[in-house]
């Protein structure tokens, strides 16, 4: 039998009567699955068991586009015949479904090949307590007040400027959901957990000098979502100065990636480093582990107890416990993402990342390339380009090639001089993350990676 793990401060009672089963019915079902997958053969098993409700409002030009609500929920079992695997999954919570499902997934463990590596986690390296990271925060918002908040959003930004003429809408989004996960090395957990946005999307100019741009605000706690007008106000703002916007001649030039986006060079980082791209060679990382790959003012760190975080948990998704690492320190990398599989095939072990990073954050350190605000950065870099937005997906993970189509701002003694658009950038990842000038202080925690805006020296920048 499953001894649950005692449960988290604020536990699932906040969360009593918002979804369609008490947390109680998801225990059940997982220590129930559990028990049956060993009844029949399996040498080890764990069980996922998840439910969640989202509402979702658009409106354009001050009328309702659209009104979205969804409902899911869903049962999956991996079971382990010795070393063999079998995964098999239900949205259906009756007891003979779940059970079909444990069938279904022993069937096909004992049709796989045995694989040396796979199994559960390291018992020893189980979360055993499960901290309140403060991730729940219903939002009780009724339709007619969400409709009111994205007619007030787009208002604003229709209103912030006359060369405003159209709206791709405003859209008011909560979401709220509640899982366990459980193994039979006794290890049960799980918590609600709630993420809440707004949003807005504006048009400027006309015919073939129309401009799109959009800002957004996404948060646990929908308090701390900032005010509609003023995620309205600032797409306006971002959409009208790239009207006008030139062509560049192909050179050679500094680049410095607005913060926005700054965020996707954590992201291509975290990839590189993740088990997964390592164990099949598929990583511009390979075998860098202790290798000086940022400059030595960049620190990057994996911080997965941040208390309403947007990607905080107290465990990572096979129940291992999870900790504050430094990945990179002085430049240097420190380590990897590894869950217990990529972990096995490496000679290693799991580093809790089982599902990828957490609140993934650059932290430049000391002196001048962290001070920068980002003012500072375009005096810093005073000629160059300015990303604002970044097109396509032209990364070779296995290379580290980079080209992107972009649009941003032309910049000149350390100001911007106008808006440029049709240009290509390009360059190597591993070239890039050495080559970063400076990073500037203007964070912004819109997801899972968090970092100021970013200024690399001598990129290409194709024009016409």
């Amino acid at each position: 039998m499953i001894d649950p793990m005692t449960p988290a401060p604020h536990s699932f009672d906040a969360s009593q009567g918002r979804f369609s089963n008490p947390a109680g019915v998801l225990h059940d079902i997982a220590r129930d699955m559990l028990e049956y997958a060993r009844q029949r053969g399996a040498s080890s098993a764990s069980v996922d068991v998840s439910e969640g409700f989202g509402q979702s409002v658009t409106v354009r030009h001050g009328e309702v586009e659209t009104i979205e609500y969804n409902r899911d929920k869903g049962v999956g079992i991996t079971v382990y015949i010795g070393q063999k695997r079998g995964n098999a999954g239900t949205s259906d919570f009756s007891r003979q479904a779940v059970r079909d499902t444990v069938d279904a997934a022993l069937s096909i463990a004992r049709y796989t090949a045995t694989d040396d590596c796979s199994g559960l986690p390291d018992a020893d390296m189980l979360a055993r307590d499960c901290p309140d990271l403060d991730l729940y925060h219903p939002w009780d918002l009724p339709v007619d007040e969400a409709i009111a908040l994205a007619q007030e959003c787009e208002q604003a930004a229709l209103d912030a400027d006359r060369r405003i003429n159209n709206s791709e809408g405003a859209t008011v989004s909560v979401h709220e959901a509640q899982f366990v996960h459980a193994n039979s090395l006794g290890f049960m957990g799980g918590y609600p957990s709630s993420r809440h946005s707004v949003s807005c999307a504006v048009i400027a100019g006309r015919d073939d000098a129309m401009e799109r741009d959009y800002w957004y605000s996404v948060a646990r706690d929908a308090r701390e979502i900032i005010e509609v007008r003023q995620i309205g106000r600032i797409a306006a703002e971002r959409t009208v100065r790239r009207l006008n916007a030139r062509q560049l001649e192909t050179m050679q030039a500094p680049v410095l990636f607005e913060a926005p986006v700054a965020s996707s060079l954590l992201g291509h980082f975290a990839g590189a480093a993740s088990g997964s791209s390592l164990y099949r060679k598929s990583s511009f990382l390979l075998d860098q582990l202790d290798q000086q790959i940022f400059p030595p003012h960049i620190n990057i760190e994996d911080v997965p107890d941040i208390r309403k975080g947007l990607a905080s948990s107290p465990f990572d998704d096979e129940g291992v416990r999870v900790r504050r690492r430094t990945v990179v320190e002085n430049g240097v990398l420190q380590g990897y993402f590894l869950g217990s599989y990529s972990a096995r095939k490496l000679g290693m072990r799991s580093t809790g990342n089982s599902g990828g990073n957490h609140n993934l954050i650059l932290k430049p350190s000391g002196g001048r390339p962290g001070d920068l605000d980002f003012d500072g950065l375009l005096k810093t870099m005073s000629r160059g380009l300015l990303v604002t937005e970044l097109l396509g997906h032209g990364i070779n993970p296995v290379t580290g090639d980079y080209s992107r189509g972009a649009a941003g701002f032309w910049v000149e003694r350390g100001k911007i001089q106008y808006p440029v658009h049709e240009i290509t950038i390009a360059g190597n990842l591993k070239d890039m993350f050495r080559n970063i000038v400076a990073a500037g202080n203007d964070m912004l925690a819109q997801g899972s990676r968090q970092c100021g805006s970013i200024l690399i020296e001598g990129m290409t920048v194709a024009g016409r």
